[in-house]
């Protein structure tokens, strides 16, 4: 301390029989001050470690909630002062649960299981949650606690958490949003969670989670088709492909199979962009060297784009027959998709790999029942 607010023992008792709360509490917030400088001797910390034990006990909050607010970051506080100010009202504890690094994980644990919402929250809130931690406040099943946690990237939520979450507030936008926009997401919990969530959030996940290479198939292209049939609503704005795409290959979801895909199910305007994203053209170059009539152009194309070759013919196919279709099958989806599908696995059916082989297969009886239901 500095000469002019060194403190001695009669400062001390000085500062803790003052008859004003509210000079009690400036002295709090100083000391704590003095506390979190670094600048004390080692005697000279004794002292306001044992000011800080005197004042845990003052009988006016205002004071107690001074020096919780005053300590709540640092992390040189002694633990039994950290755990009584936890376990203060919540007026005084907030600022500690919520900040404090000196509490342990057995701590937090103990303050979710015994106190209210309020404190549920400021733990849920803190910068790091650990597993255990996580999982206590899973176990309150109070909504909003859960919807903090899920929504705190720094919270550390296991697969089976994640699913005891779904388990119970799956059908909860408060939940299912902010977990849908953490950072990670394991792939199983990620697919459970995309049937929840709303449209949007959808077009979120595709492009910033992992998903099994079908799921992320289907995703894509469903987010595409909805893309699409806004066109045809009145006032509705443009698909932003390129932002799409964009975003997808930002985050190495931009795969070969579903460019592919997308190719096979009649949407070539993301097939095209998806190209020139991979090969680092411009569309309107891609477009030209698409359709370049001497087939160069497509197999350079490829090679820049990083394409395996063996998918040259079969792209070469689902070209031609969506250039056929655009002509033939008017403003029926459905009819396309059905059509390409079957015209492609008729005429590469041997150039398939055997997961890209069974996937259309998989569209194709798909498309079938949605046909039969439609005539029945």
């Amino acid at each position: 301390m500095s000469e002019k607010k060194k403190l001695s023992i009669g400062d001390v008792a000085k500062l803790l029989e003052d008859p004003s709360a509210d000079h009690r509490a400036e002295a709090a917030a100083k000391v704590s001050a003095e506390f979190s400088s670094g600048a004390l001797s080692d005697s000279e910390r004794t002292i306001a470690e044992d000011i800080f034990r005197a004042m845990v006990k003052d009988v006016e909050v205002r004071v107690r909630k001074a020096l919780a607010e005053s300590l709540a970051s640092n992390p040189d506080v002694p633990h039994d002062v950290a755990l009584t100010l936890a376990g203060d009202v919540a007026e005084v504890a907030l600022p500690i649960i919520e900040n404090s690094i000196v509490l342990t994980d057995a701590d937090l644990v103990e303050i979710v299981r015994t106190r209210g919402v309020d404190e549920q929250l400021a733990v849920a809130n803190r910068i790091h949650v650990g597993e255990i931690v996580a999982d206590a406040l899973v176990d309150t099943n109070v909504e909003d606690v859960v919807a903090v946690l899920v929504a705190n990237d720094g919270a550390v939520l296991s697969e089976n958490t994640m699913g005891k979450v779904l388990d119970d507030f799956g059908d909860s936008e408060k939940v299912n949003a902010p977990m849908a926009r953490r950072k990670t997401l394991p792939i199983g919990v990620a697919e459970r969670l995309v049937a929840l969530v709303s449209e949007s959030l959808k077009d979120h996940m595709v492009s910033h989670h992992e998903f099994s290479p079908d799921m992320a198939a289907d995703l894509l292209l469903d987010c595409r088709e909805r893309a699409t049939i806004s066109l045809l609503e009145p006032g509705a704005g443009s698909p932003d492909v390129l932002a799409l795409v964009e975003q997808l290959h930002k985050n190495g979801r931009l795969t070969s199979t579903i460019i592919m895909r997308a190719l096979c199910v009649g949407d070539t305007t993301f097939f095209e962009a998806a190209l020139a994203m991979r090969a680092n053209v411009p569309v309107a170059n891609a477009y030209k060297l698409v359709y370049d009539q001497g087939d160069l152009g497509l197999e350079q194309l490829f090679e820049k784009a990083d394409i395996p070759n063996s998918m040259l013919f079969m792209t070469r196919t689902a070209l031609q027959v969506a250039a056929e279709m655009t002509v033939t099958s008017g403003d029926d989806r459905e009819h396309f998709k059905q059509v390409m599908i079957e015209r492609v696995l008729t005429t590469c059916e041997d150039d398939f790999d055997s997961d890209n082989l069974d996937y259309f297969i998989g569209k194709l009886a798909s498309s079938n029942t949605k046909e039969q239901a439609k005539a029945s």
